[in-house]
């Protein structure tokens, strides 16, 4: 692509990515969308999102199961958006729906998220849509990361994604000037788009929270992505070749952090604050003495979140990462809003049947500092270190003066001792799965899911058990060197 001096822009397409309830930088972007419209004119500008808009972690959005999200695009006039995993997996499809129906004045796209009872989208969600703007015929498919083993536990069927996109290509690419595809796939899977699939003329991208300040060529594709957290607003002009008529592009991000945030904007977020704060003042329990929560040690609140895991998923063996846990509990009483507070993460429970050897490498990595105190991000988890691991089921003796990986004296489940060639049946979190923190309970050999719960439900159902509160003061593990 050659741009020259006779480059004439026809529209402006601005695109968002994986704004994950910041807010704040939402009202920011609304302001540089609406300076976008006045200087260029509402014709030429066309904005777009290309998923995670939502996160549960912030009091607007689960205190209004994302409506605030919704009423913000709308504020902002974006005209197309897709869905990202923390949209599709977060809540259930009838929740989803009821953020968006009647509500959402933009159009709703994605090629391969399907209803599983009748293998169609819902009425409410397009495969792709046609925008005219300033005399170009500009199409766009979206399309989300296939996350199948757990969207068929929220009613959805999702399909392969490139083929989703090639089922949509024929037919859409004969009727518009632009094709666009809106991937929130990541950037390993936006260049095997580009090198795959024809007929595509540019690719936003989403989910792997790349930032490309110079887009991506890759053949006649032009590949795109404006980073996380509304840090930058993607921009790209929209121009045509008067020779081959093919569109060429012009592509940007632009930084927020300057910007004012937009006054309707910031109105919208100051209501859905009031009104999410009042929703989880809800009272879910009293306790008659605090519970404590610690990253590096074991503590009572991981020690019942390690237990409600296990009764939830009805497993031999209890186990989390304490670094799931932001707070403890203080005596009297328990708010939904608070547990949302300690306990942000949208993560979920899930039952491994994994060996016993996965088990004690876990076990021995949680005596190490490099794992205590190791950074995580993403894998749905938004606390800030890993943390030890609490356990319930299991009896630990170690001794702290032995080497790494070698402090382990005896581990007892249930009374008997551990053994490493047995497959055992244990409850514990979605995050694991993933690779992410104690890699070896990576190595299960099989996983059921449990959605669309999070953990923060597992300690809620916990807090209403008083023996399961009484037994969580009682130690697991035992230093042999005190």
């Amino acid at each position: 692509m050659n741009l020259t001096d006779s480059f004439r822009t026809r529209v402006v397409l601005l695109h968002s990515n994986d704004i994950h309830s910041r807010l704040e930088h939402a009202a920011q972007i609304a302001t540089l969308i609406a300076e976008e419209r006045r200087t260029c004119g509402s014709d030429l500008v066309l904005a777009v999102d290309c998923g995670d808009h939502m996160d549960r972690m912030r009091v607007e959005t689960e205190g209004s199961d994302g409506v605030v999200n919704v009423e913000l695009l709308n504020n902002a006039g974006y005209e197309v958006i897709t869905l990202g995993n923390n949209e599709g997996l977060t809540y259930s499809s009838q929740t989803i729906a009821n953020a968006y129906v009647n509500r959402a004045k933009f159009a709703i796209v994605c090629a391969n998220m399907l209803d599983s009872a009748t293998g169609e989208p819902p009425e409410w969600l397009l495969q792709s849509t046609i925008v005219d703007k300033n005399g170009l015929r500009i199409g766009l498919i979206g399309v989300t990361a296939p996350f199948t083993d757990f969207y068929s536990l929220l009613g959805w069927q999702v399909i392969d994604p490139f083929e989703a996109v090639r089922g949509q290509l024929g037919e859409l690419r004969r009727q518009v000037d632009v094709l666009v595809v809106m991937s929130h796939l990541g950037l390993t899977s936006d260049r095997l788009m580009a090198e795959r699939l024809e007929g595509i003329d540019l690719i936003l991208g989403a989910h792997s929270h790349h930032l490309l300040e110079e887009p991506i060529i890759i053949g006649g594709t032009t590949i795109c992505a404006a980073g996380k957290f509304g840090e930058y607003l993607g921009r790209v002009e929209i121009g045509i070749d008067d020779t081959t008529a093919r569109p060429v592009f012009r592509a940007s991000c632009v930084p927020t952090a300057a910007l004012a945030e937009h006054p309707e904007a910031a109105a919208i977020i100051g209501s859905y604050l009031e009104a999410g704060q009042r929703r989880l003042s809800r009272v879910v329990a009293r306790l008659a003495s605090p519970l404590p929560a610690r990253a590096e040690r074991e503590s009572p609140l991981g020690n019942l979140l390690a237990a409600g895991l296990r009764r939830w998923t009805n497993a031999e063996i209890g186990l989390v990462n304490t670094g799931q846990l932001l707070g403890g509990l203080a005596q009297g009483d328990v708010t939904a809003g608070e547990l949302h507070a300690l306990c942000p993460s949208p993560i979920n429970p899930c039952l491994m049947t994994i060996a016993g050897s996965d088990i004690r490498t876990a076990l021995e990595q949680a005596l190490l500092p490099e794992f205590i105190q190791k950074p995580i991000k993403g894998y749905g988890f938004r606390g800030i270190v890993l943390g030890t691991l609490a356990v319930d089921g299991l009896s630990v003796t170690y001794d702290s003066a032995n080497p790494p990986m070698c402090k382990l004296t005896r581990v007892h489940v249930n009374g008997e001792p551990l053994e490493d060639e047995r497959m055992y049946k244990l409850g514990t979190i979605d995050m694991f799965s993933f690779k992410a923190g104690y890699e070896s309970l990576a190595k299960a050999v099989q996983y059921q899911y449990y959605l669309p719960e999070f953990i923060r439900d597992v300690i809620e159902d916990q807090l209403q058990d008083p023996s399961a509160i009484s037994e969580s003061r009682q130690m697991r593990w035992r230093n042999e060197s005190i």
